[in-house]
């Protein structure tokens, strides 16, 4: 089984919400994990509530990157929208991307959430199936 983390600084929304999708649609195939470098200490309500909306019970909790230090990555993600936010660099092994979302907290509107939700089920299980071939 393939293992990826998705990074960001809060691990409050798009990396817990890429983590829940991928191992609630490819788990059988990925196993993943998220942290941030700053974590906020929660999961974002609206986060949890945008994923139950697709049918995602999600148990996670707001991690430190730290945690996951010497630990081996197939992929790892980050998932900041802009190079002006504090993107975590993550040096430990794993082939690294980039791929941006927008941030639905700096919104804080339901419909933002859901949004960034799609945005991630659809790009990161296109980004997820292309790496297990």
């Amino acid at each position: 089984m393939k293992k990826a983390l998705f990074l960001c600084t809060g691990n409050s929304c798009r990396s817990q919400m890429a983590e829940a999708i991928v191992n609630a649609r490819l788990g059988s195939e990925w196993k993943a994990a998220s942290a941030g470098t700053k974590p906020a200490g929660y999961i974002h309500p609206k986060a949890m509530a945008a994923l139950s909306e697709i049918g995602i019970r999600h148990e996670g909790r707001s991690k430190l990157a730290d945690e996951f230090r010497g630990v081996d990555f197939d992929l790892v993600v980050t998932v900041c929208d802009s190079a002006a936010e504090e993107c975590p660099i993550w040096l430990g092994e794993g082939k690294k991307i980039h791929h941006s979302f927008p941030d639905p907290a700096k919104m804080d509107d339901m419909d933002d959430f859901r949004k960034v939700r799609d945005a991630i089920e659809r790009e990161i299980i296109k980004l997820l199936n292309s790496e297990v071939s």
